[in-house]
C-alpha cells in the first residue's frame, strides 16, 4: 500500500489506480483514491465472496471437470460455459464482449484523461495509451529525463549549526530549532529536481463514420494493450507494448480490409525541442530537460518514430509522418538520452536512439511481440492468485470498481494484486532507474511531489511487494540507487554531521541528492537511508543469496556506521537517540516537528543494527563492528505505551496533539 501501489497512505505523491478511476489530492499529503474505497472493502468482502462463490461453483462444475472439459482459463480462473455463451451472444448482437483473458483491464470507451489511459513500460521506456478513435495519443517517458543536472545539494553551513539545533531540541525550544534548521541546515537549493516527460506521439486517424463495437484493454498476461472498433464496416485494431528485449515502444495498426490503415503522426513536447524528418519513414524529436530551482537542464534526448508498412505509402512532411492506404503498419518508438549516471549527463542521445530503432527495424512484428511476451511472462507468470470468479468479471473494469462495494467480485481483488505486479515489472527492471512516486509514467514538467523518490515511506512501499510477489529482479534498480546514494550520502554525512558512513533524508532524485530538502517540517529525517537499506537484508532473507549479501554488505555497514557516529545520549535516561529528527510530517506541538528519538527512528535502527550484525556474522567479518552495533542497539530508546494505551510516537506522550 502506498506509492506506486497506494491504497491509503499519507504523502504517497501520485499513484496508478485502475485506469478509469479518479483521484483526489489533498495538499496536506493525504490523497484518497478510488482504490481507497476498493481496498477498504476488500477485507470485509473477499472472505464472504469467496465462500459464496465456492459454494456456487461446486453446484455448477468442479474445477477438475472444468479442466477436463478444456474450459480452464489463464491463471487458474475457470470461465463458465454459460458466461462464454452470453459473451458470444452479445458479440453477435453488436455489443462488445469481455476479453477472453481474466487478467485483462478493459473499457468501452477511449480514455478521456491521463489517469484513464493504460500504462505500458519496459523499465526504461513508458507510455500511457489513450485508445482514441479520431486521435490516438501515446504520452511517453524515458526514466533518465530529469530536470537540472549533476549537483551537490549539501549545505556548507550545516555542520556549524548542528550543535545549536540539537541543544534547542533538548531544551524544548522546538520552533527555534526548526527556524535554525530551515536557515542553515537544509540543502541548496531547498528543493530537488523533478522527473519530467519526453512528450507525446499523436496519431490523427481517418475515422469519419460512427464507431461501433469499441473496446480497449490491457492484458496483464501479455503486457499488451489493444484497441478495436468498427468504422464503416471495417474493423480496426491496434496493439501496443513496451519491449524490454528490443528497448522500443511498439504500436501495430491493422484493419480487416486491405488498404484501410491511414494516419498522420507527429511529436509534441513541453520541453525545449525541435522536430524534423530523420528519413522518409522516421520522425525525430530532439530536446533537453528543463531548468528547475535555478539549475539548468542537462539531459539531452532524442525520440525516433519509424513506420514500417505492409502495403500503402509513407512520407514525412512538415514535421509529420503520413501513412496512406496501408494494410498494416508497425510503428516503432525509440528514445535515447545523454544521462550516463548521476554524475554524468554527457552521453550521445542520438546514437542510443538510432541504435535501438535500427536493430528493432530488422525484426518482424511477430518476432518483436513474441520476444516481448516471453520476456515479460518469465517474471509475471511466476505467481497465480485464484479467489474465485463471478459474473461480475464480465463487466468493464471501471464498472466493476464502482460496483465492488456490493460484493460478489472476488476476482477483482486478484486483478488488483496482479496489476500491482504488472506495474513493478513495467517500471523497475535491472539496468534501469528505480520506480519513482509515479513509477515510470508522468505527463508533467513539474509533477506532484516532483515524481521523485520520497524515501520516508513511498519508495519503500513500492518495493515491499518485490520479494513476496516473486519479483526479486525488480529490486535491482533500487539497489543500484542505494549504491549511488551511499556515495553522495557519505559526502552529506561529513558536510552536515561530521560523521562517517552515509545518510539519506526524506527525498532523492536522478542526481542522488541526500541533504535534507523541502524544509525542516519534512526534511530533517536522518533514518530514511537506513530504512531503505533494510531491503538489502530483506532480499537475503527471501533469496538466501550469500554472494548478493556480500556485495550489499558495505552499504548496510555504511548506513549503520553513520548512526554509531551520530547518536546522542538522551540526558534523563541515558538512551541513545537521533537528534535532530522528526516523526514524519506530523507535529507534536503546534508548528513543531523536530524532536529527539522518535519511535520510528528507534524501530528502524533496531532493524538496521540487527541486519548488520547477522550479515557480518554470516560473512565472518567485522567482529568489532558487530559488537559496536549490538551495543548501540541495546541502548536505543525503548518503545513506550502512553496514557491512552497507545504506542507512543515519540519519547514523550504528546500523541494527543496530532494523533
Amino acid at each position: 500500500n502506498g506509492g506506486l501501489f497506494n491504497t491509503s497512505s499519507p504523502n504517497f505523491g501520485m499513484t496508478h489506480v485502475f485506469p478509469g478511476d479518479k483521484m483526489l489530492f489533498d495538499r496536506d499529503f493525504h490523497a484518497p483514491t478510488a482504490l481507497d474505497v476498493l481496498s477498504a472493502t476488500i477485507a470485509d468482502s473477499v472472505e464472504r465472496n469467496v465462500k459464496r462463490n465456492a459454494a456456487r461453483q461446486r453446484l455448477i462444475m468442479k474445477r477438475r471437470d472444468v479442466l477436463k472439459a478444456g474450459l480452464g482459463a489463464a491463471a487458474g480462473f475457470p470461465l463458465l460455459s454459460r458466461e462464454k455463451a452470453k459473451a458470444m451472444k452479445s458479440e453477435s448482437k453488436g455489443e462488445v464482449a469481455a476479453p477472453a483473458s481474466p487478467l485483462a483491464l478493459w473499457y468501452r470507451r477511449p480514455a478521456q484523461q491521463w489517469l484513464e489511459a493504460l500504462p505500458i513500460g519496459n523499465g526504461r521506456l513508458g507510455a500511457m495509451v489513450f485508445g482514441g478513435v479520431a486521435v490516438e495519443r501515446l504520452q511517453v517517458n524515458e526514466n533518465t529525463v530529469w530536470a537540472g543536472g549533476p549537483h551537490n545539494y549539501d549545505n556548507p553551513e550545516a555542520l556549524a549549526a548542528l550543535p545549536e539545533v540539537r541543544r534547542l531540541v533538548l531544551e524544548g525550544r522546538w520552533q527555534e530549532a526548526q527556524a535554525l534548521a530551515d536557515a542553515k541546515f537544509m540543502g541548496r537549493p531547498v528543493r530537488q529536481m523533478p522527473y519530467q516527460t519526453v512528450g507525446n506521439l499523436t496519431l490523427d486517424l481517418a475515422s469519419p463514420q460512427p464507431v461501433s463495437n469499441y473496446r480497449r484493454e490491457l492484458d496483464l498476461d501479455t503486457a499488451v494493450t489493444r484497441v478495436s472498433y468498427v468504422v464503416d464496416g471495417v474493423r480496426h485494431s491496434r496493439e501496443a507494448f513496451a519491449s524490454a528485449p528490443d528497448q522500443v515502444l511498439v504500436l501495430r495498426l491493422t484493419a480487416d480490409k486491405p488498404g484501410k490503415v491511414a494516419f498522420s503522426a507527429a511529436f509534441d513536447s513541453p520541453q525545449k525541442s525541435t522536430i524534423a524528418a530523420f528519413d522518409s519513414s522516421t520522425l525525430a524529436l530532439d530536446g533537453i530537460s528543463g531548468e528547475a530551482e535555478g539549475i539548468t537542464g542537462r539531459v539531452k534526448f532524442q525520440a525516433l518514430a519509424r513506420a514500417i508498412l505492409e502495403g500503402g505509402s509513407v512520407r514525412t512532411e512538415n514535421g509529420r509522418l503520413i501513412v496512406t492506404a496501408a494494410n498494416a503498419v508497425t510503428l516503432l518508438l525509440s528514445i535515447g538520452t545523454s544521462y550516463r549516471n548521476f554524475q554524468d549527463a554527457g552521453g550521445d542521445a542520438a546514437a542510443k536512439a538510432r541504435g535501438y530503432v535500427e536493430a528493432a527495424s530488422r525484426r518482424a512484428y511477430s518476432q518483436l511481440r513474441r520476444a516481448h511476451v516471453a520476456d515479460y511472462r518469465r517474471l509475471f507468470g511466476r505467481v497465480q492468485l485464484d479467489l474465485g470468479t463471478s459474473e461480475a468479471a464480465n463487466l468493464p473494469t471501471d464498472e466493476r470498481v464502482t460496483a465492488f462495494k456490493n460484493g460478489n467480485d472476488p476476482q477483482l481483488a486478484a486483478l488488483h494484486f496482479q496489476f500491482g505486479r504488472y506495474l513493478l515489472i513495467s517500471c523497475s527492471r535491472p539496468g534501469g532507474q528505480a520506480a519513482t512516486l509515479q513509477g515510470l509514467w508522468n505527463e508533467h514538467m513539474a509533477p506532484p511531489w516532483g515524481s521523485k523518490y520520497t524515501v520516508n515511506i513511498n519508495t519503500e512501499m513500492n518495493y515491499w511487494p518485490a520479494a513476496p510477489a516473486n519479483l526479486l529482479e525488480c529490486y535491482e534498480p533500487l539497489f543500484s540507487l542505494l549504491g549511488d546514494v551511499a556515495q553522495t550520502g557519505a559526502r552529506t554525512a561529513k558536510t552536515h554531521y561530521g560523521a562517517g558512513g552515509w545518510v539519506l533524508h526524506h527525498n532523492t532524485d536522478g542526481w542522488r541528492g541526500t541533504a535534507p530538502v523541502d524544509g525542516a517540517l519534512w526534511g530533517v529525517t536522518p533514518t530514511c537511508g537506513a530504512w531503505l537499506a533494510k531491503s538489502l537484508w530483506d532480499h537475503f532473507e527471501f533469496s538466501g543469496d550469500k554472494a548478493a549479501l556480500r556485495r550489499h554488505y558495505p552499504i548496510l555497514k555504511g548506513a549503520a556506521q553513520f548512526f554509531l557516529d551520530t547518536l546522542q545520549t538522551e540526558p534523563r535516561h541515558g538512551w541513545l537517540v537521533t537528534n535532530p529528527s522528526l516523526s514524519p510530517e506530523n507535529a507534536h506541538h503546534p508548528g513543531s516537528v523536530l524532536c529527539a528519538g522518535p519511535t520510528m527512528d528507534m524501530q528502524i535502527l533496531r532493524d538496521l543494527f540487527d541486519a548488520c550484525a547477522q550479515a557480518s556474522e554470516l560473512l565472518n567479518t567485522d567482529a568489532e563492528f558487530r559488537r559496536q552495533a549490538l551495543a548501540a542497539r541495546a541502548r536505543l530508546a525503548p518503545m513506550q505505551v502512553g496514557k491512552d494505551g497507545q504506542l507512543q510516537e515519540r519519547l514523550e506522550d504528546w500523541d494527543k496533539t496530532a494523533p
